[in-house]
């Protein structure tokens, strides 16, 4: 196995960036959802609620964002000095983050039609991925709660034979937001990877990934485009645990250490899981 192609989402529910390489941190891919879209409550905004987040593009610099979307033309946000600061919600975390310039906010603000703020996860802005699935104290991004996520090419074939046969078309890698993806596994073989080794770093998938409705969203227009996946999704990889209600794909995954990944690295399974029943038996029609 080989890794196939490394991506990160420089604002959290904004476009991909594809990567040749990347540094893994403890917190996961650098540059990696360290900003984020708040709404009038300080409460996170994803491609959920606003789909036409997925036409918002970021790329990083050392000194701050490059911001463009649409014909809007692009707008370079510099790192907050942190002097401003949120308590922002993520699911259940609250963080204290940085917020951008006025500015920003306001050109942001009419790029996606409601009131909007954007904050940065700076050195005082920590956060901890839930001590229910991965080792306390283990720090994550603005991620929805884990570092990276993993992916399987070979999944995404199988899901999509599955998808055409009940005369859908395929969907993209991409409606998945995945940070790895693995080529030359068997499909599915990602429910049986406890720890696996990208070149020098060690990867422990600690949760399958549930999906939701963000994957029904075109990752090019913004636009809700049908019921797929989710529908066969429904049908082939629905979790047997209820600890993780609803449809899998992808698991998400806490580094052990840091270094370097390059597309191409070889990939080891160094664990496999406990054999145990990831999802449940495909239903019929």
């Amino acid at each position: 196995m080989q890794l196939g192609s490394i991506h990160i989402y420089p604002v959290k529910g904004g476009r991909a960036l594809d990567l040749d390489h990347a540094d893994v941190q403890r917190a996961g891919i650098a540059r990696d959802r360290r900003w984020m879209v708040v709404d009038a409550g300080d409460r996170f905004v994803t491609q959920r609620e606003l789909p036409k987040l997925a036409l918002l593009h970021a790329e990083p610099d050392p000194d701050g964002l490059h911001l463009g979307f649409e014909e809007a033309g692009e707008r370079f946000v510099p790192t907050p000095d942190g002097a401003e600061r949120l308590t922002v919600r993520v699911w259940d975390d609250r963080v204290e983050a940085a917020v951008a310039d006025e500015t920003t906010n306001r050109a942001l603000s009419d790029w996606l039609g409601m009131p909007v703020r954007l904050v940065h996860q700076d050195a005082g802005a920590g956060r901890e991925v839930s001590p229910d699935w991965a080792e306390a104290g283990r720090p994550v991004t603005f991620a929805d709660g884990f570092p990276l996520l993993v992916a399987n090419r070979q999944s995404l074939r199988a899901l999509n034979a599955e998808i055409v046969g009940s005369g859908s078309e395929a969907v993209p890698m991409g409606r998945f937001r995945p940070n790895v993806v693995i080529d030359g596994a068997e499909p599915w073989a990602e429910d049986g990877w406890a720890t696996i080794r990208i070149g020098a770093v060690l990867l422990d998938l600690v949760k399958p990934c549930a999906r939701c409705t963000v994957t029904t969203v075109d990752q090019q227009t913004g636009d809700v485009a049908g019921s797929q996946p989710l529908d066969a999704l429904r049908r082939i990889r629905f979790s047997a645990d209820r600890r993780v209600p609803g449809v899998l794909f992808g698991w998400n995954a806490v580094p052990r250490g840091t270094g370097r990944i390059d597309v191409g690295d070889f990939v080891r399974v160094e664990a496999e899981r406990p054999a145990g029943e990831v999802v449940r038996a495909p239903r019929a029609g």
